[in-house]
């Protein structure tokens, strides 16, 4: 089930998705200031790609202390606007029977667009 779910994501729509996560974190690496922000768009890429069978839990404490600020200034700086992307194509899916999987994919990729640091997929 994973499998067919991951497919038809990607055909309807799930490539773009991981096309401009893959694009921001190209753009944001090549700053130095901008690498864990990259590193976290990279992260996002590829829940975007195959979300079906992926989970996000929190990840190591190596780093603990910096996710906070780091999470406030992704937030402020795009990730509440991913947010509400991926909130409201998650409401609009959500709609009807066969969109529900489809709209819960983007609930968890909106939980993870607005405080990416501190978690693992």
């Amino acid at each position: 089930m994973r499998l067919l779910g991951n497919i038809i994501w990607i055909v309807f729509g799930g490539w773009m998705i991981a096309l401009e996560y893959i694009i921001g974190g190209i753009a944001l690496c090549l700053t130095v200031v901008g690498i864990p922000f990259g590193i976290q768009c990279f992260k996002l890429a590829i829940l975007g790609f195959a979300p079906f069978g992926q989970e996000v839990r929190p990840g190591s404490a190596v780093g603990g202390c910096l996710f906070l600020p780091l999470n406030i200034i992704w937030i402020i700086f795009g990730g509440f606007w991913l947010f509400l992307t991926h909130l409201f194509w998650g409401i609009l899916f959500s709609i009807t029977i066969i969109g529900l999987p489809f709209g819960m994919q983007h609930f968890k990729l909106a939980g993870l667009a607005f405080a990416p640091f501190g978690r693992a997929i």
